[in-house]
């Protein structure tokens, strides 16, 4: 067996075998759970990334729990994916991951205008059988309506743990810009930076995102509109080889959080920074 390493520093080399190496690693579950979080090699890899991520940043804070939620449950597969993840990582951060699922359940509502893209989406798809999910799902709670009201009601309905980790897949622009209304309604319901994943920010030569339509001109108007809160790329991505994932990584700053400016970096990171004698 290869050591982790070597396996990172095959990982920087050609697509395909980098390709290759992360299929094998995720199919036979080579190395620790942590490890393959680390490299993309686990079953929707954006989702433990975020998760990962915010229970990293709050055990340095000293939370004892926080909320993840997805915003666009279709399906459901996603939240299914997002409950496994929650079960590994609160174990190796020893805090409490509650999740939460957003959807309409009757599928899309119809688009508004050109900004919902229509072109590739379209009212009534992406249906919820609401039992069936329910019946699957072991820890997360469904949230059930309009996004523009069951945002506001949230936190009151259930007096979730503070907020870090945050998937979007709601397709409309519109929808978006409901959802990202959740930043205002207090920054003691959030971590003071909050990992999103916003799924269609990226897309191919049919949906053809871009900075006019869908999620990306929620989130520019949005931050426009926000003098202390911004939802931000990460550029950490920028040190490793890509994965199409990466670019749908986002990460929202509450500047005005209280602790916002807690330290959080390793105090014993400066020892390696001390002049040899």
């Amino acid at each position: 067996m290869l050591s982790n390493k070597t396996i990172r520093r095959l990982l920087e080399g050609p697509s395909p075998i980098r390709d290759h190496i992360v299929h094998y690693i995720k199919k036979y579950e080579w190395g620790s759970y942590e490890f393959r979080v680390g490299i993309g090699a686990v079953d929707r890899p954006q989702y433990a990334h975020i998760i990962y991520n915010a229970a990293d940043l709050a055990k340095r804070l000293g939370y004892p729990k926080i909320s993840v939620i997805e915003f666009g449950v279709a399906g459901g597969n996603g939240l299914v994916a997002m409950e496994r993840h929650a079960e590994r990582i609160e174990k190796l951060f020893s805090i409490e991951i509650e999740v939460y699922g957003f959807d309409r359940a009757t599928g899309l509502p119809h688009p508004i205008d050109y900004r919902d893209f229509p072109y590739a989406a379209a009212a009534g798809m992406y249906v919820m059988d609401v039992d069936k999910l329910r019946r699957r799902l072991t820890r997360s709670k469904l949230v059930i309506g309009d996004i523009e009201q069951t945002v506001r009601s949230f936190f009151a309905d259930y007096n979730p743990a503070p907020i870090g980790a945050i998937a979007y897949d709601m397709d409309y622009y519109s929808s978006t810009v409901d959802s990202l209304k959740m930043f205002d309604m207090g920054e003691e319901n959030f971590l003071p930076r909050s990992f999103c994943y916003f799924d269609d920010t990226v897309s191919d030569t049919i949906d053809l995102c871009n900075d006019y339509i869908g999620e990306r001109l929620a989130i520019e108007e949005f931050n426009r509109a926000h003098e202390f809160i911004k939802v931000t790329r990460p550029y950490y991505f920028l040190l490793r080889a890509p994965q199409i994932w990466h670019h749908q990584i986002w990460v929202t700053h509450m500047f005005k959080h209280g602790k916002y400016n807690s330290l959080v970096l390793d105090i014993g990171a400066q020892d390696r920074l001390e002049l040899r004698s």
